[in-house]
This record gives C-alpha cells, structure tokens and sequence, in this order.
C-alpha cells in the first residue's frame, strides 16, 4: 500500500530538514526527497582523499539560529561547535594583520597600523552590532506582502517597528550598509587600507561582486549576525565536520517520524487545477501530498521543476530576472604539514592556523579580483579564505596531516567566450583555476604547495551539478537590496509561498537568505502550518 503523505519536503539540506522536522513535530506525515546519496545538501562531510574528510562545500558556522539548535536538541544529539582561537589571520608584503580575541586585544593590533583606527573600533563594532540585532530579530519571523491585508499590516508594524527605536546616527549607518558599497562604508570608518581589508572580505564572501560596487556593505553585514556559544559575530567549526549538524537534524526529523529518501532527486511539480498535488522522481515514481516544499534555489524550482504553464506570465518574467551566482570556486586539500606564512614563520600550530586565513591585501586586490574574472572568467589573483578544521578535530586527518577548506572569490558563473566567439567550459578550466588558487597561497606560505597530498575541486559548474546551486550560488541568488527580506525572492513571494496553492518555498532563496541558519526552514514551516485550513480542506 502506497503510503499517504500530508507534506513533501525536495531537497533535503538543513533548511529542508528543519522544515521537514517542525511539520512532524505539529503531527505531519512528512517525506524528504533527497537526490544525492547523502544527507545535508551542501552541509556535508565526505571523504575526499584515503583518511582524509572534510566539509565538501558549506565549511564553517556561526548562523545557525540558537532556536533551532535547542528545539533540535543538536547538542544533546552530540553536536559540538568549537570556537575559533581568533577570527581571522591577514599576510600583507611583510607584515600580518590578527582579527579577534576580544575588543582590547583588536584595538592593540589595529595600533600597529593606525592609532585612530584603533580608537575608532570601538564605535564601529557598537554600529554594527546594533543593526545586526536587528537582523537576528527578524531572522525568524516571516515579511509582510503586499495585498496581505490586516495580518500583513500587523506584520509590517511589528517587524518595522524596532527601527523607529534606533537613534538618528544608527539609523544612518542603517540607511549606509544598505545602500553603499563596502568601500565606502568602510572609508567612513577607518584610514588603513590593510584594516580595511579585515572588514571588506565579508562584504565579498559568496558575493560576485567587487568591495567597490554599490550594495556590497549589506553582505558584510550578513556575516555578522550570526553567533557561537551566545558569542555574538564569532564563528566556528563543527566538530566532524558540517555534516555533523545535519546529521544531527537528521535525527531529530526521523525521531519525529519523518521518513527520508535518498538517492531520490525530483523531476518535476505536479500542478492540477493550479494547485500542487505531489512530485514526479526521475525514477517515474509519482508520490503525492498536498504541500510541497521546495528546498532548492528559485531558480531550480520555477525554472526546472515547475512547468512554465503553471506560473502567471508577470511572475515568469521577474523569476527570470531572478540574480544568482555568487562566483565562488571551492577546494579541499590534503596537508601533509601546516602552511609556513613568510610573514609569520613556523609550521609547528599556533593560533593563526586555527583562525580563517584571509588573503586579500587590499581593497584593489579585491576589486582587481573582480573585475579579472568579468572580463577573463577567473581572477588571476584571487581572494582566498583559507580554513584548516584539522587543527581543532584530529578526526578528519592521519596524525601529522590537515585537511584545508579553500573558499575563493571571484569566478564568473559562465566564463566568457573565447577571443574567436567559442565557448569556454568550466570542465576545462577548472584545474587551471585550481593551480592559480594554489599558487596564490603559496605565495604567502612557501611551503603550501609542496605540502597538498590531494584536492578536491568544485568549480561554479561543479556545484550546480553536484548540489543543485545554480550557477554555483552558495546563497539560491544574489544578496542585493532587491532581493532581500519581503522581495526575497520576488515581492509578493517573500513569505514562503510560491504563486501555486500548495506549494512553498523553504531554502536559502528566502528570507533571511544564504548561509547555515536554518531560519527559511523554520519559517516557512509556520507559513504552512498558519495555512493549514486551507490544505486540510484538499
């Protein structure tokens, strides 16, 4: 007997498992319909080298909403997070920057550079800190739409409303983040180029886009709000790995009885009468329920798996306006000892090897970086952040050997044309790219390149293939202004619902948008669950 299902849930990373979980635990017979062989999307560990496993593409943590973790109980389903000694580590042509290990020890290395940066410090993080709260406020709650009638009114009024408490100055700074590039946000604040750069590489992580362009200070931002042990805008490893956080949600989804297939990709919605009744796998397989939540990107789900004679012709066309690709190129290397940093001797661990390890010198570098890959495909210098997890979890590696996580920016979603009109493919690019990445780091620790045992490469093509993410975007679509909060991913969509009956949106593509959070999980399980005497009517 086939058995009946009250909700689908397609794609099962950790939004979806989230989502999948809080339906189960309101009573919902639920399904996750995963399409690898592995749960946890792009939150996953794998072995990618004979004793060797690392966090394949989402590699560290600090978004994951508190919330979630304590209704999960992925502490006490043996999850652990492990602080970073300090934030980040910067090599500079003979000298280093350290970022993190509390305000005084900041601001004394700061000192070294600008004695007015560093007094300036203070009243920046503060800045930050207060809108950042704001974020972490509305992270979890769902956006108003138009045309919502006195509920979204009321919606309107309590999430706006924290805004009308700020003062005169944070509301300018809040007017700023949004609206500046990262640049000029930053120029605000400091004089040196190097401390700049400390703060500018957030604005640019899973962003393609130079520190430079208009709109880039908000993704700094993005990667404030989040926190590790009640830590607010620190960032940390998950011991075993990403993967250990959605095996950890996994868990709780199955403890709340809610069955998981794998190995079971989804080919299309099924839409009747204008309303969605269930999936077709890529088996033939048809499995039926009257919610569908989408736990992939917009762009996957309305431009892949839902027929376009299902969508209005006005939501068609702004869906196909939809921005993704973040330029992101991701490696995973085998050690066989620590990076030797010219500018701060030693392979023997010490703290800057536990922290991220930035090389982006300068605010230029960074611009250059993106403006190489517009018009070459890849940067020829790109920006790295270079994380070595092995240096808190001797799991993931033979004694004496590393695993690094190599997050680079800028690489173009689709490379340009060749010179005579040809096209180019990342599949012969890839290497090539790989090599440069490499070699940008051993630049700075000259022993870097001799030490990679073996790597794992995944181009923007790699991840789209691998993990669903158009265009390799690590965020289901560009974090811009018009694709944010109620107009994410398009205004009169941004509460979850999608323009069909029954069908909802529960990934990364929503509200509060990319990263490890869990929050477009959570939320878009209580629009379904607010509508639930509509469906229980089907």
């Amino acid at each position: 007997m086939t058995r009946r299902y009250d909700a689908l849930i397609i794609g099962g990373g950790h939004n979806g498992l989230v989502c999948a979980f809080y339906l189960a635990r309101a009573g919902l017979r639920v399904r996750v319909l995963e399409r690898r062989g592995v749960v946890g999307g792009a939150a996953v560990t794998e072995e990618f080298h004979p004793g060797f496993r690392n966090s394949t593409a989402s590699y560290t943590v600090s978004l994951l909403r508190p919330k979630i973790i304590a209704d999960m109980r992925l502490y006490e389903r043996g999850l652990k997070i492990v602080e970073r000694p300090i934030a980040n580590f910067l090599p500079f042509p003979g000298t280093y920057l350290k970022l993190g290990g509390g305000m005084a020890r900041t601001q004394a290395e700061f000192a070294r550079f600008s004695p007015k940066d560093a007094a300036a410090y203070p009243g920046y993080a503060n800045a930050l800190e207060k809108i950042a709260q704001l974020l972490r406020d509305l992270a979890l709650q769902i956006p108003p739409q138009p045309g919502g009638g006195l509920r979204a009114l009321a919606a309107l009024a309590r999430q706006g409303w924290p805004l009308t408490r700020l003062n005169r100055a944070s509301q300018h700074e809040l007017l700023n983040i949004f609206t500046r590039s990262a640049r000029e946000f930053l120029d605000g604040w400091f004089e040196d180029d190097r401390i700049k750069s400390a703060f500018a590489f957030d604005a640019v992580v899973g962003n393609y886009a130079g520190v430079s362009t208009p709109g880039s200070a908000y993704v700094l931002l993005h990667h404030v709000f989040g926190e590790v042990g009640g830590k607010s805008g620190a960032w940390g490893h998950a011991l075993g790995g990403m993967g250990a956080i959605t095996q950890a949600m996994a868990a709780a989804c199955l403890d709340q009885g809610v069955e998981i297939s794998l190995d079971a990709p989804v080919s299309q919605v099924l839409v009747v009468g204008g309303r969605a009744v269930g999936v077709v796998l890529e088996s033939g397989e048809q499995v039926s329920a009257p919610i569908i939540a989408a736990n992939v990107g917009p762009a996957l789900l309305y431009r892949q798996l839902v027929d376009p004679g299902d969508l209005g012709a006005d939501f068609r066309r702004r869906i196909a306006q939809y921005n993704t690709g973040s330029g992101t190129f991701r490696m995973n290397v085998a050690l066989s000892e620590l990076p030797d940093f010219a500018v701060l001797p030693g392979k023997a661990q010490a703290e800057h090897h536990a922290s991220g390890i930035v090389i982006a010198p300068g605010l230029d570098y960074m611009d250059r970086a993106f403006d190489d890959a517009r018009a070459l495909g890849w940067s020829r210098q790109p920006v790295v952040e270079l994380t070595i997890p092995s240096t808190v979890d001797d799991s993931l590696a033979p004694p004496g050997c590393h695993v690094a996580s190599l997050f680079c920016q800028h690489f173009a979603p689709e490379l340009p044309p060749h010179s005579d009109g040809s096209a180019r493919s990342w599949d012969d690019e890839r290497e090539a790219a790989a090599d440069c990445i490499v070699d940008t780091v051993t630049a700075h620790a000259p022993n870097f390149k001799a030490s990679v045992i073996a790597r794992q490469i995944h181009s923007p093509l790699d991840l789209e293939r691998k993990f669903g993410l158009i265009g390799g975007d690590i965020f289901h679509g560009r974090m811009s202004l018009d694709q944010l909060w109620a107009a994410r991913p398009v205004l009169g969509h941004g509460d979850y619902r999608a323009p069909i009956a029954g069908l909802y949106m529960c990934g990364s593509g929503t509200h509060p948008g990319g990263g490890v959070t869990g929050a477009p999980g959570h939320n878009a399980a209580r629009a379904i669950l607010a509508d639930r005497p509509l469906w229980r009517r089907v």
